[in-house]
């Protein structure tokens, strides 16, 4: 037998001849036999050792063995040692009680039988062993168990810390996941998942009848042919639409895993959802910003090719000083309305700049005043581009031109107007010009007809007084007249026969420049018109063809394209956006994007009407 598997046995008797017989009958059970010749050095023993079994005489001088066994009992360690009694003297039933009653488990008479004292010490040695296995077991199993709870524990907590974080993560990015049981149409949903459906996180268990309303019909009939078209795969991933019970759509992507059932097909999906809405509405605002940006560059190209294409001079030196300062003037405007983000731009800081050259050295001669006033962009462009022609006429005919000449700009609000007064003195004496300059034509139609205000010239003997009248409305109000349409808008054709084209262009300048580029081919022109009720009033008559700007100070021309696309009139759109801004309904009418040149107009007119180019006539088969 291995030592460690040895167990310990005190023989306890005041004889040693005793103790050698015990220890001779005891020897062949290959256990540890440990003697003790009195009580005190029994206990003594007992205090250091581990002891299975107590072989004590009852009878001994200091202590007999019942007050031993007592003793022993007494201690918590050795609550379970069997205690055997030896005596050589006839015991009575009160003496075995009473030995009983000490802790005793069995008694050995004298003399001793030595194969009975044999088996019952094997037996207990044998139990106790077993007993110290089985604690040992016991024990082994407790700190299994507590690593397993501790691992558990640990586990628990980390899955909790996961959980948490994942919570947090799929709460700060939008997301949220929910699981799909085909076959039974359960549905889970963690609370992610609810807000991205907008419902109540109180609400009950949910089936896939109660989420399909909640996706886009489309996006879920996509959905179920992903699923049935890709069975064998593990995953997909689309975009849907979410429909809160609110009405509020939502963007997300749908990712979901497949889980096959015993038949092979889809039995249940895993899908985890993310709210891209802000992203999508970011993505729109830049693809306006940039659309937007493309059309005011567009416009401002357009604008500068008018006044290109416009501008008259004697000389290359004259034709190139006026463009220059046509183009600076737009600038200078442009600049200021940069400054406030195309928010607008304040007057005196517009009519500062414009009048800055003439200013220098003889600040006096110039003097400028109002109130606080903010421009819209649109007026603010035409303003810098009044300012400009008046100081240019001045600066060459006027009181800018000579040394004493003086010039006061000054304005104010009354009544929703605002009413500037350029009033010109001690400059060389003038009069009303036999006809209109190109100058005084941009600023007639920007004011008038482009943003709705009134222009009176007064050519008085000291000088020029220009009154510009400007409605400080958000909203354009209509020009008190309409776009006259007199000799100089027609051109007789060969035969005699005329083409009418209804022309809305609410850039004064581009549309005098599209003016002359239709008339140039032969056409009656009616416009440009300045506002959708001035185009939607013009439209009242028949019309070969119409050339409508998209947009007319702000509001859509499509009104004005319905009521001739009924009448069956042909007609093209002329924008700084792209085609993908037209509305559906007119994606077949042709478009013309800014800036035009007669080229593309003349290739259109010819798509529109059938014109054949010959020179700048038009052929007179054309359809009336």
């Amino acid at each position: 037998m291995k030592q460690e598997d040895k167990v310990n046995i005190l023989l306890v008797d005041d004889q040693p001849a005793k103790l050698m017989s015990y220890e001779i009958v005891l020897r062949e059970l290959d256990e540890n036999l440990i003697k003790a010749d009195s009580a005190t050095e029994a206990l003594q023993i007992l205090l250091k050792n581990e002891i299975a079994i107590v072989l004590v005489d009852v009878c001994m001088p200091d202590l007999d063995g019942f007050e031993l066994a007592a003793m022993i009992r007494e201690h918590p360690r050795f609550q379970r040692t069997a205690i055997i009694f030896i005596s050589a003297i006839h015991l009575t039933d009160t003496d075995y009680l009473r030995g009983y009653q000490m802790g005793g488990v069995d008694y050995v008479p004298v003399p001793v039988v030595p194969e009975l004292l044999r088996a019952k010490v094997r037996v207990f040695a044998e139990l106790y062993r077993k007993t110290r296995q089985l604690e040992k077991l016991n024990q082994e199993l407790e700190t299994r168990v507590a690593e397993r709870t501790e691992a558990l524990e640990a586990s628990t907590a980390r899955l909790r810390d996961s959980e948490r974080s994942r919570s947090v993560a799929l709460a700060a990015g939008q997301m949220g996941s929910w699981e799909w049981d085909i076959a039974s149409g359960a549905c889970v949903c963690d609370p992610g998942q609810f807000r991205i459906f907008g419902l109540d996180l109180a609400a009950s268990a949910l089936s896939i009848a109660d989420i399909k309303p909640l996706i886009h019909a489309d996006d879920l009939d996509h959905i179920e042919k992903l699923i049935a078209e890709q069975a064998g795969a593990q995953t997909f991933q689309t975009e849907i639409r979410v429909l809160r019970p609110n009405g509020e759509m939502r963007h997300c992507i749908c990712a979901a895993a497949m889980t096959p059932n015993a038949e092979g097909s889809v039995g249940r999906l895993n899908i985890v959802m993310i709210d891209i809405t802000e992203r999508k509405q970011a993505e729109q605002r830049q693809l306006l910003l940039a659309r937007e940006v493309d059309h005011r560059a567009r416009n401002a190209l357009a604008v500068v090719q008018a006044i290109v294409r416009l501008t008259r001079a004697s000389s290359a030196e004259a034709y190139v000083a006026a463009v220059e300062g046509r183009i600076h003037a737009l600038a200078q405007a442009h600049t200021l309305l940069s400054e406030a983000r195309w928010q607008g731009a304040d007057l005196e800081r517009l009519a500062d700049e414009e009048l800055a050259p003439y200013r220098s050295g003889e600040a006096a001669r110039v003097t400028i005043g109002g109130p606080a006033i903010f421009l819209s962009p649109e007026k603010a462009q035409n303003v810098a581009l009044a300012l400009h022609e008046l100081a240019t006429n001045s600066a060459k005919y006027g009181a800018l031109s000579v040394t004493t000449g003086r010039l006061n700009v000054s304005w104010k609000v009354e009544r929703r107007t605002l009413t500037l007064q350029w009033q010109e003195s001690d400059g060389p004496a003038v009069r009303a010009p036999a006809t209109q300059g190109f100058g005084t034509k941009i600023l007639n139609a920007s004011i008038r007809h482009q943003i709705g205000g009134r222009v009176s010239w007064d050519w008085r003997a000291t000088g020029l007084h220009c009154v510009l009248q400007i409605p400080t409305d958000t909203d354009r109000k209509p020009a008190a007249e309409v776009a006259v349409n007199t000799a100089e808008n027609l051109v007789r054709l060969p035969s005699g026969a005329m083409k009418r084209v209804l022309l809305a262009e609410d850039e004064a300048i581009i549309g005098i420049m599209m003016r002359e580029f239709l008339a140039d081919c032969g056409l009656f022109v009616v416009g440009p018109c300045c506002s959708v009720s001035e185009a939607l009033t013009a439209a009242d008559s028949k019309f070969d063809c119409a050339i409508l700007d998209l947009n007319l100070g702000g509001q859509s021309v499509y009104p004005v394209a319905s009521v001739l696309a009924e009448r069956n009139v042909p007609l093209a759109f002329v924008t700084g956006y792209g085609r993908e801004s037209l509305d559906a309904r007119f994606k077949s009418f042709p478009i013309l994007q800014k800036p035009i040149t007669r080229e593309s107009l003349e290739i259109c007119l010819r798509e529109m009407l059938g014109l054949q180019r010959h020179g700048y006539s038009v052929d007179t088969s054309l359809r009336a």
